[in-house]
């Protein structure tokens, strides 16, 4: 028998709770194929079974929240043969019915940025056996925002508090839009509430509810812009130096590496040599202080099919040549849209870059990613003309590939000439390196 346990979900999780079981008890289930999902604060992940075999126990129900390290089910292994005769499967324990939630203090007024909660909501914890408040995410909320969770309809299983409950219960607060009122009392067979539909289609509109992605960006957007005094430079490249290199491996590097050489790694790459000369822009605000970091950690921001983006890490940078970045991002970024990373995975980066120019933009300003103070934008890459200088001295117009590389920045951490003389480093690195030394 394997015992499956809550895995480590990143530094500072200590617990997580069940949000969907892909197997019920009897199943057969692969090594490496996702047997439940969880939710954190930091992400919501697929989490595989570590063995083939046969489920045996489920220990836990979704909605529970268990610590790190509880065994939350038993996987019997392939050929392993139970002691004595095999016992009946056991079904996964049904989550009993939810308690009266204690009140907590009546909200406060919206605001934009989040308020730190009262000293009473920061205590509250929910009452054994209630799951309606157990995942780490609800509770985060609830405590931010000052909200009343029995005013809240839960519509996760067993009446559990979803953290879409949660996001919908705040932004019809902050429009003045009713909010269903769930009773004070569940009932022994409570009337079903209509959950809010995703999209409504009227004879002249089509009002598409906002997803959680969509929504938990727009908070942390806003609170950037509110935290950070942003500031924009951009300076213009000329990639056919890059394209020389690209153009003569492009047929050994497919076969080799099974995926095309982009413009991305060497930006990349360009970004982190720079990054050693001008060690501010990897950096973090924390209070009044400026934190330098000695390592690299690059994130670099994959879009989901236009639903959203995440941003993968690519830990220890400085350390990692062209060919080992171009393989870390592309592998990052397939398991990204597929949902496969873990959250140490998307946290914890130093300098961000988002690859604007793969949809086709010429010029973005991105916002900063925090407590970061700086984010760099890759614009699209277009054969143009420019003036360039011939062997001879003398200068010519000639057709080259060119893009806008574009940064917004914390005015608090360094001045426009700091910004100006890392986007010319990396401007440097791209047009005049020989970057075949690299492969």
């Amino acid at each position: 028998m394997a015992d499956v346990t809550l895995p480590q979900l990143g530094e500072t999780v200590t617990e997580g709770t069940i949000t969907r079981w892909f197997k019920k008890v009897g199943d057969t289930i692969a090594a490496d194929e996702p047997l439940f999902e969880i939710s954190t604060d930091k992400v919501d992940t697929e989490v595989p079974s570590p063995v083939s075999g046969t489920v045996m126990e489920l220990r836990a129900a979704e909605g529970d929240t268990v610590p790190v390290g509880a065994v939350i089910a038993v996987v019997q292994a392939s050929g392993q043969v139970a002691a004595g005769s095999v016992a009946p499967p056991v079904a996964a324990p049904a989550p009993p019915p939810a308690p009266v939630v204690e009140a907590l203090p009546p909200p406060p007024a919206v605001a934009v940025a989040a308020t730190p909660a009262p000293a009473a909501a920061a205590e509250a914890a929910p009452t054994a056996g209630d799951h309606r408040l157990l995942s780490p995410v609800v509770r985060r909320l609830v405590a931010e925002h000052g909200i009343r969770a029995d005013d809240i309809t839960g519509t996760g299983p067993g009446g559990r508090i979803t953290r879409d409950d949660v996001l919908d219960f705040i932004d019809r607060k902050a429009v003045g839009a009713p909010v269903p009122t769930p009773a004070a009392t569940p009932a022994a067979s409570p009337v079903p509430t209509t959950p809010v539909p995703v999209v409504r289609t009227g004879e002249r509109d089509t009002t598409v509810a906002l997803s959680k992605i969509r929504k938990l960006t727009g908070s942390h957007m806003v609170m950037s812009k509110g935290v950070s005094p942003h500031a924009f430079s951009v300076v213009e490249v000329d990639f056919a130096n890059v394209d020389i290199t690209r153009a003569s491996s492009k047929n050994e590097w497919k076969a080799t590496e099974g995926f095309s050489l982009t413009y991305l790694p060497f930006v990349t790459r360009a970004v982190v040599d720079a990054l050693a000369e001008f060690p501010h822009l990897n950096a973090s605000v924390a209070d009044t202080d400026l934190v330098v970091h000695n390592f690299i950690d690059i994130g670099i921001a994959v879009d989901l099919d236009y639903q959203g983006l995440l941003v993968p890490v690519v830990r220890s940078a400085e350390g990692k040549r062209l060919r080992a970045i171009a393989r870390e991002i592309n592998d990052l970024a397939g398991r990204t849209r597929t949902r496969k990373l873990s959250p140490d995975e998307i946290s914890g980066g130093t300098f961000t870059i988002s690859n604007n120019g793969s949809a086709g933009s010429v010029l973005t300003m991105p916002i900063i990613n925090q407590p970061q103070v700086a984010i760099l934008s890759t614009d699209a890459i277009v054969r143009r003309p420019v003036v360039a200088r011939l062997p001879d001295g003398g200068e010519a117009i000639v057709i080259h590939p060119v893009g806008n590389l574009a940064m917004s920045w914390d005015h608090r951490a360094f001045d426009g000439a700091y910004a100006a003389g890392f986007l010319v480093k990396v401007k440097e690195l791209l047009e005049g390196r020989d970057w075949s030394q690299e492969l």
